[in-house]
């Protein structure tokens, strides 16, 4: 499982005339690869409810998601597992099977708020426009495997 985490002041995604906001938080791109499992769910949910990286009052980074009462926006994100070892067209045969990912996708956000995180998702598998407002900029990624990017 890959996340690309970006905190956001504001958030959004929209497809097919509906829209989700969020406020101060992340935007979570979620991705599942085939060997993926509940198990990487729940670490990765958990490192990502914990990780303090929102300012403390001396303007350190000292506060999780769950300490100041932030939002979590999860956008299923399939690319994160394209291969761009060959050529210049990315292959997508290292991606989990669509049924499999969804289910993988909808449990970590049901344990971000099973963590007490309010949590909104985009529709997995549309075409998705999304809006990231990113404070600091801070953008991090976890991977529950090795992430080869070596091109």
């Amino acid at each position: 499982m890959r996340v690309v985490i970006q905190r956001v002041t504001k958030g959004s995604v929209a497809w097919d005339g509906q829209v989700e906001t969020i406020g101060l938080g992340f935007v979570l791109l979620v991705g599942a690869g085939p060997d993926d499992d509940e198990a990487a769910v729940r670490r990765l949910a958990d490192k990502v409810a914990e990780l303090r990286v929102f300012a403390d009052e001396a303007g350190k980074m000292n506060l999780s998601l769950i300490e100041v009462g932030g939002s979590a926006l999860v956008v299923s994100q399939f690319t994160l597992f394209a291969d761009m070892s060959r050529g210049r067209r990315p292959g997508f045969t290292g991606a989990g099977d669509p049924g499999r990912a969804e289910e993988l996708y909808l449990a970590f956000a049901s344990r971000l708020r099973e963590r007490g995180i309010e949590t909104k998702i985009g529709s997995f598998g549309s075409h998705m426009t999304v809006n990231i407002e990113n404070d600091g900029p801070v953008t991090l990624v976890l991977s529950s495997d090795d992430w080869p990017t070596r091109v």
